[in-house]
């Protein structure tokens, strides 16, 4: 369970700001919510089922730069000659660009990737200790290097480094 004052708090963000972005997350069934003195908000959805795209079009809007190239919330430009028009050309590819790179994402692989960044730095993930299950998601051929392996192992697995970061977050003697 995730509690937004916990969140607000550790990345230095209003609740109010925080409140709202998990209720439009909530309408729509990524996450749920239990009241409570240990309650919180925790995902609806399997990881693997959250794309990125649909989630940065839920809290921010159209993935489009500029409105004559949006596909959801489309509005004449001032242009007079919008077939023609160089810069909605242009911004119709940055918009597909976009669109291909979010959409392609899921919650899933943002995890996974962070934690082979982590394990290859030999840098403890911060949240670790709070979700080990995350770590389960990182395979290699089909199989979960952690499963099966308890809390102390997979500590030991990311460990030894937490005093061995520079100050640009890489491990020492990490390649760059």
């Amino acid at each position: 369970m995730l509690q937004i004052s916990e969140l607000a708090s550790k990345e230095k963000l209003p609740i109010k700001f925080l409140e709202q972005i998990f209720t439009q997350l909530k309408a729509v069934g990524y996450v749920k919510s239990r009241r409570g003195k240990f309650g919180g908000y925790s995902l609806a959805r399997p990881m693997n089922r959250i794309k990125f795209g649909a989630v940065i079009r839920l809290i921010d809007g159209p993935l489009a730069p500029i409105r004559c190239v949006s596909q959801t919330s489309y509005a004449r430009c001032s242009c007079p000659d919008e077939v023609h028009c160089g810069l909605r050309i242009l911004m119709f590819d940055v918009r597909n660009a976009i669109s291909t790179i979010l959409d392609r994402y899921t919650l899933a692989d943002i995890v996974a990737i962070t934690l082979r960044k982590y394990r290859r730095d030999k840098i403890t993930p911060p949240f670790l200790h709070r979700s080990i299950a995350l770590a389960s998601i990182l395979s290699k051929e089909g199989e979960s290097p952690l499963r099966g392996k308890s809390r102390v192992e997979v500590l030991k697995h990311f460990s030894g480094s937490h005093g061995s970061q520079t100050h640009n977050g890489r491990a020492k003697g990490a390649a760059k």
